[in-house]
């Protein structure tokens, strides 16, 4: 069987999905056996869902805003200044709100088996600081392929360029864009911040990553076995959690000595606030905005609602 990602060897999620074809390959006595490709080896995130949603590949981790117009309950982990921490995303994403988005995706194809962390996004460009919307006026900010990142991108008041993400660092480098929005790994890793030196913790999204299996190939699976690629998928998550958390600290450490300036006096207050018209749009039916309202009153893991 077949796992893709789109992030290089030794990232996170990779790691997870290493983690998870052991396990797996394991508790079914070697019967399972998962190979792992990751640096988009076999396609871009959009190219990976496909090919898993025909049974090509087995098992694929992408980001929910892809998802996005395939699947309506993916968009709302994906709404900017919904989560207050990592702590509030975690245990949403791992209580009722979670179960409910990944049981959205059996309709398209997949299977939903877990949550990867992806961290706080914020936005990083060639040489412009960003502290408000203001300041957002004029960038071209890569985006994934998604109608609600267009959207929140707009929102903010800056130009959204959809693009894949092995194209943003020759997008900065060649001036087709003037920046881009993600989480410090990805950053470091992909090397973005040679061309684009300016991080601004805008924190905007925490939009957590989906690990999901072919639903063709789920199907094949008799009951003990499926069994079995879920406990190994539930197992990998604390593993992943421990590495990505290591991660985030080592990357921004990198970042920082490598000379990059972190903007940390964001007024995040004014950007949630041109959100509004973004959350009405998309959580557009009662049963979305009731996921957003669970989601809300879910309390942190230490039981704090304060702001993270």
């Amino acid at each position: 069987m077949l796992a893709a990602d789109s992030q290089p060897e030794g990232y996170p999620t990779v790691a997870a999905l290493r983690f998870f074809a052991e396990d797996l390959a394991r508790r079914t006595g070697g019967r399972m056996r998962v190979e792992v490709y990751p640096s988009e080896q076999l396609g871009s995130q959009n190219d990976t869902m496909e090919l898993a949603q025909f049974g090509g590949i087995d098992f694929v981790r992408i980001n929910a805003a892809p998802l996005n117009s395939l699947v309506p309950e993916t968009k709302v982990p994906t709404l900017p200044f919904l989560f207050r921490s990592i702590a509030h995303m975690r245990r949403a994403m791992d209580g009722a709100p979670g179960k409910a988005i990944l049981q959205g995706l059996s309709a398209h194809g997949l299977i939903g088996l877990a949550f990867y962390d992806s961290g706080a996004r914020s936005i990083y460009t060639k040489d412009r600081p960003v502290r408000s919307p203001a300041d957002m006026r004029g960038l071209k900010i890569r985006v994934q392929t998604s109608d609600l990142f267009v959207s929140m991108i707009e929102a903010m008041g800056g130009d959204p360029t959809p693009m894949a993400y092995g194209e943003v660092y020759q997008g900065l480098v060649q001036g087709v864009i003037d920046g881009a929005e993600n989480n410090f790994p990805s950053y470091e890793s992909s090397r973005h911040f040679e061309a684009a030196p300016v991080y601004s913790l805008t924190r905007h999204v925490m939009a957590p990553e989906i690990f999901a299996m072919s639903r063709r190939r789920w199907d094949m699976l008799s009951d003990e076995d499926r069994g079995h690629v879920l406990a190994a998928a539930a197992a990998s998550v604390p593993v992943m959690r421990q590495l990505w958390d290591a991660r985030v600290l080592e990357s921004r450490r990198i970042v920082e000595q490598a000379g990059v300036q972190i903007i940390d006096d964001v007024d995040r207050d004014s950007f949630a606030r041109a959100m509004t018209g973004v959350w009405d749009d998309y959580a557009d039916t009662p049963a979305l905005r009731r996921l957003v309202e669970d989601i809300r009153t879910m309390p942190d893991a230490d039981g704090s609602r304060s702001d993270a």
